[in-house]
């Protein structure tokens, strides 16, 4: 068992929050309980997810989306209100970091899916370091990198470019990161990765010859979170269960 307030400020240091200007606030969005002796991990607070972890005795719900995005209506109604109220009739605490667990050098989004694909990373661009860089362990065709991809993720993706072009570097944001393709153009690799894809992207793509993936915004983002309950759990002793619920994207 650990205090909220202690595993909060640990976090809060590790995941270097005040790094980013970011379009939701980071750490502790709705308190519950003091005292934390299980933590599950999710890729987003929706409803599903809540009662999973209700169901899964969770004191602390650990999330990469979670609430009060930027813009968004402030009003507490419809869903927002169902999902705070279950929060707060059950005394669960939820978490959310979002760019600073995409961009962690150790536990984030980008470097847990390089591992998952067995991507070399060498380095990271653009702003706060959210593009990962790296390399193949050996060239190969595009077809067959994405092949691999699919194994991994288990969903299809969606390709832009020759697939019998033969690839090696590459580029990766995970998540809604098809806007960063003019960077991943400038950095010259064969092939850049992310989870959505836009009506420009496609052009983009093909008139520069940096071929483009659309693997997922869910199964892409599935991995940072899953690192950093694992890495709670065990310095403080406490139980973490990851838990994934079904997305279309």
């Amino acid at each position: 068992m650990v205090k909220l307030k202690d595993l909060l400020d640990y976090t809060q240091v590790l995941m270097q929050v005040e790094r980013f200007k970011d379009y939701c606030p980071n750490g502790l969005q709705v308190e519950g309980k003091s005292q934390v002796r299980k933590i599950v991990t999710g890729v987003t607070a929706s409803m599903a997810l809540l009662e999973a972890a209700k169901e899964a005795n969770a004191d602390l719900i650990l999330v990469h989306h979670g609430y009060f995005w930027r813009n968004e209506d402030a009003r507490v109604v419809g869903i927002k209100r169902n999902r705070l109220a279950f929060l707060l009739k059950n005394d669960l605490n939820l978490m959310a970091y979002h760019l600073p667990l995409d961009a962690h050098p150790e536990l984030g989004n980008n470097v847990q899916l390089a591992r998952q694909l067995g991507i070399v990373t060498t380095g990271f661009a653009g702003e706060a370091d959210l593009i990962g860089c790296g390399t193949l362990a050996s060239p190969v065709r595009l077809k067959d990198f994405v092949d691999h991809l699919e194994s991994v993720l288990q969903r299809t993706p969606m390709v832009i470019g020759d697939l019998e072009k033969i690839v090696s570097n590459v580029a990766w944001c995970t998540g809604a990161g098809q806007g960063y393709i003019n960077t991943a153009i400038e950095l010259g690799v064969d092939v850049f990765i992310s989870g959505e894809i836009s009506e420009q992207t496609p052009h983009q793509s093909l008139e520069s010859g940096v071929s483009y993936i659309a693997a997922g915004h869910h199964v892409t983002e599935r991995y940072g979170v899953q690192a950093l309950g694992e890495h709670l759990a065990h310095k403080f002793k406490i139980s973490h269960e990851f838990i994934d619920i079904k997305n279309y994207v």
